[in-house]
């Protein structure tokens, strides 16, 4: 940067810094506050695998946090549907990598909702901000068991001074001597004020299907908003792409504001599309992902099943960008 006299800190416009949470479900667990100082602001929650707890542009709330708030991953629970209780949301809860989705029973093992990773604290935290501006933050998430799984995820999230967008880029590789299940899942979801009944919502997808008999109700609707709704049930409809990048974005003209998520799926060749619309619940997932959500016991007897390895390494970058205008948006 060539206006470096300006200020005595490099804080004063860009910054990470590193908080310990006091009291409560979350007590002692760490968070990295990222600040790129141009309107990109957004907390790593480095005890549940460096995941995306919580996210701003321009100062609007983009993400969701659930009414469990922050839990440290000593009260999670894999029972069936017991993951709900530590469920931050935040905007990105990673899922897997031994199962996504729903719970289910294989091979004498029980599998809970989403699998484990998202309560696994990361084994190394670093960041780094070079002389421009650019804020690099590091982590290493271990997502092993003896006579299992030994996948090692490495993590980097990128983003700059001056810059409308942020990267996240994970590499998984199985330090094992045997095939692997992975299993993996973006858990990215937007909330209020972001999401309305005024957000406008589309996904690059080639094809859409209702996930199940509710969500064929509202298959003529997924990509309209509503009001918050008492009752209401949730619908998860499935996109598959024919592109080189898939687009998932999000817009509110209320408040002039937006993003757009974009990935590679020949990686992650499958979007959920979460509508959540119930009050208080009211949330929109744009999940990436490499598998359908059905559960492992029921992707094994399918043969869906996908492996890992040994050895092998599998890359992936997911960038989101953010537009303070619905031209920008349009175009992404």
């Amino acid at each position: 940067m060539n206006n470096r006299n300006y200020f005595g800190h490099e804080s004063q416009l860009y910054r990470v810094e590193e908080h310990r949470l006091i009291g409560g479900k979350g007590d002692q667990m760490r968070l990295l506050e990222v600040n790129n100082g141009s309107g990109i602001a957004f907390t790593v929650s480095a005890d549940r695998a460096a995941d995306i707890s919580r996210l701003s542009f321009q100062g609007i709330n983009m993400s969701y946090f659930s009414p469990c708030g922050y839990v440290g991953p000593a009260y999670y629970n894999d029972a069936q549907f017991k993951f709900l209780q530590s469920f931050t949301c935040g905007f990105l809860t990673t899922c897997g990598l031994q199962s996504i989705g729903a719970p289910s029973e294989f091979d004498g093992e029980s599998y809970g909702l989403h699998g484990t990773i998202s309560h696994i604290p990361a084994e190394q935290v670093s960041w780094e901000i070079s002389g421009d501006g650019e804020i690099k933050v590091h982590a290493r998430i271990m997502d092993a068991c003896i006579f299992h799984q030994k996948i090692c995820l490495n993590r980097t999230y990128t983003c700059a001074y001056g810059s409308d967008r942020m990267t996240i880029e994970d590499t998984f590789t199985n330090l094992g001597s045997a095939p692997s299940p992975f299993l993996l899942l973006y858990h990215i979801n937007l909330g209020y004020p972001l999401l309305s009944e005024t957000a406008l919502v589309d996904i690059s997808s080639s094809e859409v299907l209702p996930r199940n008999e509710e969500a064929k109700k509202g298959m003529d609707k997924w990509r309209e908003m509503s009001k918050p709704i008492p009752g209401f049930e949730e619908q998860c409809f499935y996109h598959t792409f024919d592109r080189k990048e898939a687009v998932a974005k999000i817009y509110n003209p209320t408040i002039g504001k937006g993003l757009s998520i974009h990935f590679d799926p020949s990686i992650l060749p499958l979007m959920c599309e979460w509508k959540m619309m119930g009050e208080r619940d009211y949330v929109l997932g744009l999940e990436p992902g490499n598998n359908y959500l059905e559960g492992r016991a029921q992707l094994e007897q399918e043969n869906r099943m996908t492996y890992i390895q040994p050895g092998q390494t599998i890359s992936n970058t997911i960038t989101v960008r953010f537009h303070d205008s619905q031209e920008s948006w349009k175009k992404a």
